[in-house]
């Protein structure tokens, strides 16, 4: 436990600091980068966005205080009730949610004028569901009955309700299940089995959208976007307005950068205080950033990892470990993206991007993860053995 402006916080130290890290960055990069939107919107008030960005960052803060003071076990009591409550959210979100771009994925808070991606809340949700079946599973791990299928059946489901409207998150959710089922000792052959049906699912919906495209009104945009990914400049010249304009960031910006405030970029880059963010970054800051900006990242999954392999409970480790997995490789994606080593998702880089309930959402898997380090070795959950070992029991 250590003091943090007066107040006392505990769990993992080095995840605190990255986080405080990548949230002083945030703020400096997106009050650059939120220039042009302000004088768009705002008649030229440059502030409005960084106080309304702060505010977010701040309330993320108290999200993530309050959650990692929430004793870990607890989350497996509920995960049942959060992905119960996510399938209809989703459901309501694909029929009635608002619509940009033929993607319906936001939802209006009752009352407020807030509005957030029920994918957010549904990506949590399935993790802790997961983690919780894949602990309670392992003396029938290799049963398909037992096991594998009270597991796949709502990954199956929430992936495929997220996906007509957002291909990436459900992509980056599914890869996500799947690494935490290899990690919780799902059956290689189980693993290959669900991969051949994902392959399957995906000729399915090329098939589909070629044939139908109003049942994937998103279809035609996945496939310009990976077909101009493919091409090279002289075939397609100019056909990714918001990737080349990220690469001339990325190339101006040189090893040191411009400086801070100094990005010309932001002026032509459709969303660079969100998904290209990562190129701002590295035009004002310099490459020799950027790839501190990596390590971040990395150590955090390393962190998250050291606290998954240190907790007593199965539940602990699936979790900290699904969380820290979840976050950093969305933000590899981001980075990706930016670079132009993969093709345009449209995900926000985790902490950094401006966003609203996208940060607070990524706040509480932040506190969940700090939550599984606080996890205090009760006698109940760690006893030590005669070798000095642990003896680890499922949640």
């Amino acid at each position: 436990m250590f003091g943090l402006s007066g107040i006392k916080v505990k769990g993992d130290k080095v995840v605190w600091i990255v986080i405080v890290l990548l949230s002083l960055i945030s703020l400096l990069v997106v009050y650059s980068a939120t220039g042009s939107l302000a004088y768009k919107n705002k008649s030229g008030n440059t502030e409005y966005y960084l106080f309304k960005h702060g505010f977010i960052l701040l309330f993320g803060f108290f999200l993530m205080y309050v959650t990692h003071n929430i004793r870990y076990t607890y989350f497996s009591k509920i995960s049942i009730l959060v992905i119960l409550l996510a399938i209809p959210l989703l459901l309501i979100t694909l029929m009635k949610g608002s619509n940009l771009n033929d993607a319906s994925r936001w939802l209006a808070l009752p009352g407020t004028s807030l509005t957030f991606q029920t994918s957010d809340f549904a990506k949590l949700a399935l993790i802790m569901y997961v983690s919780r079946v894949l602990s309670q599973k392992q003396e029938n791990i290799n049963s398909i009955k037992e096991a594998f299928i009270p597991v796949v059946i709502p990954v199956v489901i929430v992936c495929a309700l997220i996906l007509p409207a957002n291909f990436s998150t459900a992509a980056v959710l599914f890869t996500t299940c799947f690494v935490m089922m290899f990690v919780g000792r799902i059956p290689y052959k189980h693993l290959l089995s669900l991969l051949g049906m994902g392959i399957v699912a995906i000729l399915i919906i090329l098939t589909v959208g070629n044939f139908a495209p109003n049942v994937f009104p998103r279809f035609g945009t996945w496939m310009k976007r990976i077909e101009t990914f493919r091409s090279t400049e002289k075939e397609d010249k100019g056909s990714n307005f918001q990737v080349d304009q990220s690469k001339i960031a990325i190339a101006t910006g040189g090893t040191l950068g411009k400086g801070p405030g100094k990005s010309t970029q932001r002026n032509f880059l459709p969303h660079p205080y969100s998904d290209f963010i990562y190129a701002i970054i590295i035009e004002e800051y310099g490459l020799v950033f950027g790839v501190i900006i990596v390590l971040l990242y990395l150590i955090l999954l390393f962190r998250g990892t050291r606290i998954a392999t240190q907790s007593p409970k199965m539940f602990g480790s699936l979790l900290a470990f699904g969380c820290s997995f979840s976050m950093v490789f969305q933000a590899m994606i981001n980075m990706a993206v930016a670079t132009n080593l993969f093709p345009v998702t449209g995900q926000p880089l985790p902490m950094l991007s401006m966003g609203g309930t996208s940060i607070w959402f990524s706040s509480i898997t932040i506190g969940i993860i700090l939550s599984v380090s606080v996890g205090e070795k009760s006698k109940t959950e760690l006893s030590e053995t005669d070798t000095g070992k642990k003896e680890v029991t499922y949640a």
